[in-house]
């Protein structure tokens, strides 16, 4: 073993002893005041940036953590001591192949911030034309050296996870290895910091327009895998609460437009920032009574499929109208539990977590804690929790206690679920059922005989196996047209069929919306029942 891993062990091993942290391993508790969540938090802070953004990708997976050392990793936020300006200079022009005299008319090698894997410098570029100043931009430029240590410790972390999975049960419970190498995806992604301007550029397209909030404009002739060059933006941020308050802005507003964002990138745009820590955030404040967000640094993004997204808003409906039973419906229908789970009996280790929360007035139910619980629940009934729903459930204890510190009463039902069933009638109600249906019909229509016409050419050169006379190749080719006509209004059956069974089924999670739902489902019942009656008809 080469002589510095062995040095960074023994440096791991007291900060583990300083912290008291042999508890995790099985040891008896240490005697201390403060709690082993906050313990583990800084000994983590204590042991340098790799093991710092470790601990933030070991708190996006609450399903694998006690809850309270998940929150307190949460607050894991990078303190890195800036590395030389001239390093960030000579790093730019190696990128870009030019001088940054001739980039940039400004470029101020003083870094404006600096976390764990890149820092960031103020610049201004050349002017366009007489009157034009230059844009002002931030160039923010890789750590050098980074991704070479950042391999270093995530080998030594297989190291200690193999070793761990070996002697401790717990460890390979909580899948320790599997952790890592999730840990070491997001990691390098982030060191692609043109996947990072890419990100941006989607949110931008997103929301360009918008009074919410704000993306910059990334200058792609300027960014590079270790170089990226936006536009500036120039906000307060949003620790800066008594200087916001000064300014007269409007908490409740800017709070409730924070829900409304991160509700909308999840259901409306399928794109979120998902990494919405307060070093993150930025306020403008120039209509306090309607503030806006600007928002920075897109290395971590989130997404979800269409059956997470379905998951996610039917639970939540259920949960807020007390359905325990479908809340574990949803678990079987998704196949996130095993098959041969007892609905009963998951419908009642959700009613016991859950109904003490309703206790408390709506205001304070957490969203974040809801799906944190559940998650925990579902472990015990051997359910693996997809990594893209506890990114969203980390982003959303963000987005929440944001939220909640700058407006105490924050009702986040009251903003969330208007946004949510109007997603679920656009992507389930009827009008979607038939929006489907008119495309995907006459592409059958289409298809179906295409593929008909062009085996039968086979058939009649004889590539299939032998010639049919001419005769016989008309016949079967009526056959073919009479069976799609047939094939066409099954379809178109089934489809009525199943829209009229859907808004059947959501008429219970989304009224008001849907009255006279009952009734559109039969008339689209007794519909598809009489196109099925015409197929049957044409085929006999």
């Amino acid at each position: 073993m080469k002589l510095a891993r062995l040095r960074r062990i023994w440096q791991i091993q007291r900060v583990m002893r300083k912290y008291g942290l042999g508890e995790f391993l099985g040891r008896p508790a240490t005697r201390t005041d403060r709690p082993r969540g906050e313990r583990l938090r800084l000994a983590l802070e204590q042991l340098g940036p790799v093991f710092i953004k470790f601990g933030q990708a070991l708190s996006t997976r609450p399903d694998l953590l006690p809850a309270d050392v998940a929150v307190e990793l949460a607050k894991l936020q990078d303190r890195v001591p800036p590395f030389p300006g001239e390093v960030a200079k000579a790093t730019v022009e190696r990128a870009l192949g030019r001088k940054v005299e001739e980039l940039f008319a400004e470029f101020d090698v003083t870094p404006m911030a600096s976390a764990s894997v890149a820092q960031v410098h103020a610049a201004r570029l050349r002017p366009q034309a007489a009157d034009d100043p230059g844009l002002e931009v931030v160039v923010k430029v890789i750590r050098p050296g980074i991704a070479e240590a950042i391999q270093e410790d995530v080998n030594l972390l297989y190291a200690l996870a193999e070793f761990a999975e070996k002697w401790l049960p717990d460890a390979r419970r909580l899948r320790t290895r599997d952790v890592v190498a999730e840990y070491e995806k997001v990691i390098f992604d982030e060191l692609d910091l043109m996947r990072e301007g890419a990100n941006c550029s989607q949110l931008r397209r997103n929301w360009l327009g918008s009074e919410l909030i704000y993306h910059p404009h990334v200058f792609w002739d300027y960014t590079r895998p270790d170089v990226l060059v936006m536009e500036r933006l120039n906000g307060i941020s949003i620790r800066e609460l008594d200087r916001l308050r000064g300014l007269g802005v409007d908490f409740q507003v800017l709070s409730e437009r924070g829900v409304e964002i991160f509700f909308n990138q999840v259901f409306r745009d399928n794109f979120f920032h998902a990494d919405m820590h307060p070093g993150n955030i930025f306020v403008d404040a120039a209509e306090p009574r309607k503030p806006s967000y600007l928002a920075v640094d897109f290395g971590i993004v989130g997404t979800l499929t269409l059956s997470d997204q379905r998951y996610l808003a039917e639970n939540f409906l259920a949960f807020f109208n007390r359905d325990y039973r479908r809340v574990a419906e949803l678990h079987l229908e998704s196949e996130w539990v095993p098959s041969g789970t007892r609905v009963e009996e998951f419908e009642a280790a959700i009613r016991t977590v859950c109904e003490p929360i309703f206790n408390r007035p709506l205001k304070d139910i957490s969203f974040g804690f809801f799906l944190l619980r559940l998650f925990q629940i579902a472990r015990r009934f051997n359910m693996h929790v997809q990594p893209q729903l506890v990114l969203l459930q980390k982003t959303l204890l963000q987005v929440e206690g944001l939220g909640r510190q700058l407006y105490p009463e924050l009702d986040l039902w009251k903003t969330a679920k208007p946004i949510m069933e109007e997603w679920m009638k656009n992507r389930l109600g009827p009008a979607a059922m038939f929006e489907r249906a008119r495309v995907q019909i006459p592409e059958l229509a289409e298809t179906l005989p295409e593929l008909a016409h062009r085996a039968l050419k086979r058939l009649e050169r004889g590539e299939l196996g032998g010639g049919m006379s001419r005769h016989a190749v008309d016949s079967l080719r009526d056959e073919i047209r009479a069976g799609n006509r047939r094939n066409v209004l099954m379809i178109a059956g089934s489809t009525l069929l199943i829209a009229a069974a859907v808004i059947y089924a959501l008429d219970g999670y989304a009224k008001p919306m849907w009255d006279g739902a009952p009734a559109l489902s039969w008339i689209g019942a007794l519909a598809g029942l009489w196109l099925y009656w015409r197929a049957h008809r044409d085929g006999t």
